[in-house]
């Protein structure tokens, strides 16, 4: 008769963090990075798409590969397509957000990156809100809300963290979040 040992749970943590470190481990497997203590990972339902996403970007200090391609895919200009390149410590300030309102709720999604030609377009075709050198075309904005939080919580989350721009969009029912300098509108 073969016996096998069970591995323990430190030694699939050390594994997982292991596999981690070198970007091997598969972004499917999500729900044994999320049992891992230093995980961290974010909900997303973008509303141009109607695409859905769930999962663990990173772990410790480690931003995952094959998540932040699977983010810059999902967060893609919805206007053209066009993939960027989204900054990862965006999701961690999101992260902290529904931290700091206690919610682990589902983010949806108004804009996440956005072309210079399409950010060029809106900006001549709507009536105003459209920066220029919209940090949107850098990937460090995002235009946000979460259901079931009232919009000025969820900016009041926001600016309380003091850890980037913060704009608040009432009528258009979002709040904008980016890692530029401090500041609100």
């Amino acid at each position: 008769m073969i016996q096998t040992k069970t591995p323990s749970r430190r030694y699939f943590l050390g594994s997982a963090l292991r596999a981690t470190a070198a970007g091997t481990l598969a972004v499917g497997s999500g729900s044994a990075l999320a049992s891992i203590p230093s995980s961290r990972g974010l909900s997303f339902n973008n509303l141009h798409t109607n695409e859905r996403i769930s999962l663990v970007y990173a772990v410790g200090d480690n931003f995952l590969p094959q998540s932040m391609t699977r983010l810059n895919t999902f967060l893609r200009d919805h206007y053209s397509g066009i993939v960027g390149s989204m900054d990862p410590t965006l999701f961690d300030l999101l992260y902290r957000v529904r931290q700091a309102l206690g919610t682990s709720q589902t983010f949806d999604v108004i804009s996440g990156y956005r072309s210079p030609v399409t950010n060029s377009t809106l900006r001549n075709t709507r009536g105003g809100g459209v920066a220029r050198k919209s940090l949107h075309m850098e990937g460090k904005a995002i235009d946000v809300r979460l259901p079931g939080v009232p919009l000025a919580e969820l900016r009041d989350a926001a600016k309380s963290l003091k850890a980037g721009g913060v704009g608040y969009y009432p009528d258009s029912q979002f709040v904008h979040v980016d890692t530029g300098r401090v500041r609100s509108w």
